[in-house]
């Protein structure tokens, strides 16, 4: 590793950021999570970000990187691009310093995204299919009018904001042996980074620094690999605050040196991590938000010791929350959807009815067709609905109807 003044954002530049943002951002709580330790044999607790205001760590960078313009440039306004939490985060930094923002969004944006933007102050256009094709957009107008670009990550401004909560996590856990977060273009991880790796340092101790990034959108792990940016081909992820196909080539530069690891998850181990912060920490936060969570339950990190897992966000849109429910549900075993073939007569649904309620499942909806390509004459085709207890119990469930002589096909 580099030494930590080589580095090109660094501890004073945070300390600085920390004492910029005091009177604009929330203090965010840290809250204990005792059925996550049982789980990890560990401490467990949580940086909430997700109850900052704007609903995520972003207005950190966003003020302290607009607080640093000159007269001159706040005149001229700004502009950014982003599908959810920079725009908002943006939005709230430009209505506190009185300062014109321009946000493009991309066309398919959440509806309450687009809303909590435009209600923060900005000027939304929408234009483009996803976040690259807004982003080009938003160059473009800077450069053709004047407004100053705000970079979601690649800023050291931005990136000495964000880790103001890492300044925040050794105040409120000085005993803290690791501390995860999610990853998407790095600001957050570098900023954490150094304001920790630093005061660690100061106090002669280790702190690992974990980095999380969903399976499908993880251009970290082949950059780091490769010691080079690595683009990825495709992205797709429900995690959209961190489906970044690119690392940032200013937080690379730091995450290279200071970050332990940066490990992945998948699409059905986010889904679990939603349901238990949701059912068992009360929590509404957002897949980029719950990625941390899910590594330390898919055991992704070994002996973490007394841990922060930072929440980063909470916007999230609730159909996708209506989506990421289902999958969860169905990813623990407690939803399954099967269809069968059966006898078109009277009698059959009420005997798989029978055999569902006799072994305690719960019917939450029925699909009955007669007509379709596969259905022969005299068939039916029944999809059905269960509540389940687990995976044992889906599998008990099963067992009983084939032994009916149904033959049922899991659909979900």
């Amino acid at each position: 590793m580099n030494a930590l003044g080589d580095l090109p954002v660094k501890l004073t530049d945070i300390e600085d950021a920390r004492r910029l943002v005091a009177d604009i951002i929330a203090l965010t709580p840290i809250e204990s999570s005792r059925a996550l330790g049982r789980q990890t044999g560990s401490e467990v607790f949580f940086k909430c970000e997700n109850l900052q205001r704007a609903g995520s760590f972003k207005v950190r960078g966003a003020y302290v990187r607009m607080a640093k313009l000159t007269a001159e440039e706040k005149a001229r306004g700004v502009v950014a691009a982003s599908a959810g939490n920079h725009a908002q985060g943006v939005a709230v930094a430009a209505k506190a310093l009185r300062i014109k923002a321009t946000i493009y969004m991309p066309l398919g944006v959440a509806l309450p995204k687009l809303a909590a933007t435009r209600g923060h102050g900005a000027e939304v256009v929408l234009h483009g299919h996803n976040v690259d094709e807004s982003l080009a957009e938003a160059e473009r107008f800077a450069k053709e009018t004047g407004a100053v670009f705000v970079h979601p990550f690649d800023n050291v401004d931005v990136v000495a904001g964000q880790g103001t909560i890492g300044l925040e996590i050794l105040d409120q856990i000085p005993n803290v042996d690791t501390v995860i977060m999610g990853v998407g273009g790095g600001g957050l991880l570098a900023g954490v980074a150094v304001a920790i790796k630093s005061r660690a340092k100061q106090l002669g101790r280790e702190i690992r620094i974990i980095g999380v990034q969903a399976e499908n959108a993880a251009a970290y792990p082949p950059s780091l690999a490769a010691d080079a940016l690595v683009p990825l081909k495709k992205v797709s992820t429900m995690a959209d605050g961190i489906a970044v196909g690119r690392p940032g080539q200013l937080p690379f530069s730091i995450i290279r040196e200071l970050v332990d690891d940066v490990v992945t998850v998948s699409e059905d181990a986010l889904a679990r991590a939603l349901i238990f912060l949701l059912e068992r920490s009360k929590m509404v936060v957002e897949p980029a938000g719950a990625v941390g969570v899910a590594a330390l339950m898919e055991g992704k990190i070994e002996n973490p010791g007394t841990t922060a897992v930072i929440l980063t966000g909470g916007n999230i849109d609730p159909m996708l929350m209506l989506k990421v429910i289902q999958r969860g549900l169905a990813a623990a075993g407690r939803f399954m959807t099967v269809r069968m073939m059966l006898d078109d007569r009277p009698g059959s649904l009420a005997t798989i009815s029978r055999i569902i309620a006799e072994n305690d499942a719960n019917v939450t909806g029925v699909d009955h067709t007669r007509v379709g390509g596969s259905i022969s004459m005299g068939d039916v085709s029944i999809t059905v609905n269960l509540e389940t207890k687990g995976h044992e119990h889906c599998e008990h469930v099963l067992t009983a109807l084939r032994a009916e002589g149904f033959q049922p096909i899991v659909v979900h």
